[in-house]
């Protein structure tokens, strides 16, 4: 191509690398573009790099990081398990933005090596990522599944377990419990950022930090933290940082929970959504397009369908993330892009769930009263208030005859000679619903 910025090491690695023609994920290329950036500036201030060459390869790795350069790392994600390939593609374009006489691996590369550069690019790309995306999408559905707790807070309906009705809830509980998943999530996934901060930069090739400057790494970090606004540290021992991906695997492990949660979520709206005749029908769910080529008038759930689908995606990502985690020898892991590739895909595959099952479901959730209430009605359960009163057996005689002929709890009731009084007290649905107040 006319403007190629890349040499002749990234050209080696497309020739070598033709697998999959998906590129290493963009959120770690402008990544590795903010830290060679800070790289540079540290070494400007060491003494180590000449200020004029520094200033203008800090220059050109600003503009990679701001995104000005994408379609010049044309290496696929499935390379060298260090990325060193993808290390290598950007220091060759910044050497070349900068121009002579920058060398891409004795000024761009001053100070680091693949092991410690490419994993701290994932490292910061999952952190930046996580916290301006993903986390504010969360919060945004959490929103939302607390405004429909509070409209529906004294929405009395027929609570189910094994599938099978059980005691009376609200539709407000279930949404509230909903909201909670979603928070619960939400900690889950803040408290691995910590350990996610923590860079490896400064370690070079083992850990042992040969061939940088004592102060590289703490001057770097800090003019990291304040270019992104985010959270990065030094790891508590280099050796570990460098042979292992442990964060990121625990970040992994935090999203599939998140996966599993939205999951739970959206089958429970796709069944509470079911009919409208023949399903459960105790929700109207947005109609946003039509549900069949053939059948008129149809209405889907396509966003919990969509949802689910990512769920189960992003559960698939995390056991590749996984495997790839242990799978480190010695002093490296070297399955780095794999868990960068899943990883990456993961957050963005959440954030846009959390955005759609907002904006374009929960938001517009309507409950069908009648049916709901058509249900609580008819809910046999509702005679588990009866055992204080008249004991297990008796109640359970009181909701087989009720069974058998088609008739509510209260009726059958009153025929076997439970006090009416008693009943009005025990039967009050909403009462069943919160007993404690």
């Amino acid at each position: 191509m006319a403007d190629q910025l890349w040499g002749g090491e990234t050209a080696k690695a497309i020739n070598n690398f033709p697998v999959s023609g998906e590129r290493v994920p963009t959120p770690v290329i402008r990544a590795l573009g903010r830290i060679k950036a800070a790289a540079a500036r540290a070494n400007k201030e060491l003494g180590v790099l000449d200020p004029e060459l520094a200033d203008r390869i800090a220059a050109a790795a600003d503009a990679v990081a701001r995104g000005e350069h994408d379609d010049q790392f044309p290496v696929d994600v499935f390379q060298t398990g260090s990325g060193t390939s993808s290390n290598m593609n950007a220091n060759e374009v910044i050497a070349n933005l900068a121009g002579d006489p920058a060398h891409p691996n004795d000024h761009v590369n001053r100070g680091q090596s693949s092991n410690d550069v490419f994993p701290s690019a994932v490292h910061l790309a999952a952190l930046g990522e996580v916290t301006n995306d993903l986390l504010p999408s969360m919060e945004g559905l959490i929103e939302a599944l607390e405004a429909k707790a509070e409209e529906y807070e004294d929405v009395v309906k027929t609570g189910r377990t094994h599938l099978m009705d059980a005691v009376p809830v609200t539709l407000g509980q279930e949404f509230a419990g909903y909201a909670a998943q979603i928070k619960l999530g939400v900690e889950r996934v803040r408290a691995t950022l910590p350990r996610v901060g923590q860079l490896p930069l400064g370690g070079t090739a083992t850990g042992t930090g040969l061939n940088t400057h004592e102060r590289f790494a703490e001057l770097a970090l800090k003019l990291i933290s304040e270019e992104t606004g985010l959270e990065v540290s030094q790891p508590l021992d280099r050796f570990e940082a460098q042979a292992n991906r442990d964060a990121l695997v625990e970040l992994s492990g935090a999203l599939k929970v998140v996966a599993v949660s939205l999951i739970k979520i959206a089958n429970d709206l796709a069944l509470m959504g079911s009919g409208p005749r023949a399903g459960l029908a105790e929700l109207r769910l947005p109609e946003l397009q039509k549900g069949s080529s053939i059948m008129p008038g149809k209405v889907n759930p396509v966003i919990p369908e969509v949802v689910i689908q990512v769920g189960d995606q992003v559960i698939g990502n995390d056991a590749a993330i996984t495997a790839a985690g242990s799978q480190g020898q010695f002093e490296l892991n070297v399955r780095v892009p794999l868990i960068a590739r899943n990883l990456l895909d993961s957050i963005k595959l959440l954030a846009a769930a959390c955005r759609l099952l907002n904006e374009k479901c929960v938001a517009g959730i309507e409950a069908n009263h009648d049916q709901l209430n058509a249900y609580a009605e008819a809910n046999l359960q509702v005679a588990t208030a009866l055992n204080p009163i008249i004991g297990y057996d008796r109640a359970t005689e009181i909701v087989r005859e009720a069974a058998a002929s088609g008739r509510n709890v209260r009726d059958v009731a009153i025929e076997k000679g439970v006090d009416p009084e008693q009943l009005d007290e025990a039967l009050d649905y909403r009462a069943l619903a919160r007993p404690h107040g």
